[in-house]
């Protein structure tokens, strides 16, 4: 019995989900930094300019990972991509714990802060995912 590569979306759609993708995190950024912006957001404190770069980076991580496969979207290379993303991700989610500019009435800050423990907890559960992926495409690619 030999194991099979699991079926991949045709070309088209895999190229629509990448521009759908890298669009929706370009409006993310432009929310989060231009329009209405961060500081409009009434629960955020001052010191949210001490996790914006983190999240700015997770965002355009993404941005460039999605553009990057529009180029090229081999298995591999999009496990890789997946796999940067999600470490920025999680480093960018523990400066957010870190600093937790938030200041929101009772029981916000406890809920948010549950919320963020189940992210982060996603987020290393899909590290996992993703670097096993990672790992099963090389196989695969080095044994063909």
């Amino acid at each position: 019995m030999t194991a099979q590569a699991p079926v991949r979306a045709p070309i088209a759609a895999r190229r629509t989900g990448y521009v759908i993708a890298a669009l929706v995190n370009v409006c993310i950024w432009f929310a989060i930094n231009l329009w209405p912006g961060w500081a409009r957001v009434p629960f955020l404190t001052e010191d949210t300019v001490l996790v914006l770069g983190w999240i700015n980076l997770s965002i355009a991580t993404a941005i460039a990972a999605n553009l990057a496969y529009l180029a090229y979207d081999a298995p591999w290379f999009t496990a890789l991509g997946g796999l940067v993303t999600t470490v920025v991700g999680l480093a960018a989610m523990v400066r957010f714990w870190r600093i937790f500019p938030v200041d929101p009435p009772a029981p916000w800050p406890l809920l948010t802060r549950i919320v963020l423990v189940v992210a982060v907890g996603g987020t290393v559960i899909g590290l996992i995912a993703q670097a096993s992926s990672l790992v099963r495409t090389l196989s695969q690619r080095s044994a063909t």
